[in-house]
């Protein structure tokens, strides 16, 4: 019991807990974005599988790493306006379009690999991005090692995190992304086009949910397997809703879940075998689940989530 409570006091733990939250933070801010203007993104669960195949397989074909990012942000914004192209000025239901979203771009993403790597029986390695330490402030004891030995895209993911909230609290632009999620009528009032708001803020968005995928093969590991997503992005939607849509809050949602699965694995290797390891495998999901409970009943959504607007409508 004593072992278990300490693993929470040791500066591998939190390393691994903020590693675990990076590509979690890049999405969840893509979704974010999206819902604060009023659109639903369903299909992040796609869009991260092709961000992250796409940023590996840059690489992999010789680009740089930053390159890769980009690639893969582009690739994100492709199926982001997609998506938006059906959702906002089409109308059609924001929950069929994100579905078809994450079944298409995985579908493509799988017909692509065979296509470019016919051959291969197991993924190819890359060079991914090494831990930059922080000089001084990588020496402070167990924070330290978690917030300053980490990756340039880790330091990316919670440096977005405050363009978020800068942008959206502090000037016009995301008054007018909020406004659009709210009261969208008042955006129009303005001279401002509700559409294209909504559809930058979902190509936007998805262009960091895909990033948030590239952290995986380009960061966290080093090749591209099919089922590294792993629900990660349902998971987000979540924390977007856990966080009541704000970027803040959503931050300190993805670090605890990340807890949660850092800590799962570490009482797995405490314990054994002797507990089965699916109860182990479950846990920062239930306990993902009991919070969301309780912080949603607080929660104030975006008034216009969900609703098409058509423009001189009231």
């Amino acid at each position: 019991m004593i072992e278990a409570f300490e693993i929470l006091f040791t500066a591998s733990f939190w390393v691994a807990a903020i590693r675990i939250a990076s590509p979690l933070i890049f999405a969840t801010m893509g979704e974010l974005i999206c819902e604060r203007a009023g659109v639903l993104n369903l299909g992040i669960e796609g869009i991260m599988v092709v961000g992250a195949f796409a940023g590996w397989l840059t690489v992999y074909m010789g680009g740089d790493l930053w390159f890769g990012v980009a690639v893969a942000a582009l690739a994100g914004a492709a199926f982001g306006l997609l998506h938006a192209t059906l959702t906002v000025p089409l109308g059609l239901s924001q929950h069929v379009v994100g579905i078809g979203i994450t079944l298409l771009a995985t579908s493509l993403t799988y017909f692509t690999y065979r296509i470019v790597l016919p051959e291969v029986t197991s993924p190819p390695r890359i060079e991914p991005f090494q831990p930059l330490p922080v000089p001084l402030l990588s020496d402070i004891p167990v924070v330290g090692q978690a917030l300053f030995n980490q990756t340039p895209l880790t330091y990316l993911a919670f440096a977005t995190v405050a363009v978020v909230a800068w942008v959206l609290y502090r000037t016009p632009l995301g008054l007018a992304v909020r406004a659009a999620g709210e009261n969208p009528s008042a955006v129009e009032a303005q001279g401002i086009s509700v559409n294209a708001v909504r559809m930058g803020a979902v190509t936007v968005g998805s262009a960091l949910m895909a990033i948030g995928g590239a952290f995986l093969t380009m960061s966290a590991f080093n090749s591209f397997f099919f089922e590294m997503i792993n629900g990660r992005g349902w998971i987000c939607i979540a924390l977007v809703v856990f966080g009541s849509w704000r970027p803040g809050k959503a931050l300190l949602g993805a670090i605890l879940f990340a807890a949660f699965d850092a800590y799962q694995v570490r009482l797995q290797q405490l314990t054994g075998g002797v507990v089965p390891y699916q109860l182990f495998l479950m846990m920062p999901f239930v306990l993902s689940i009991l919070a969301l409970v309780v912080m949603s009943r607080r929660a104030a959504y975006p008034k216009a989530l969900m609703i098409p607007y058509q423009k001189g409508e009231r």
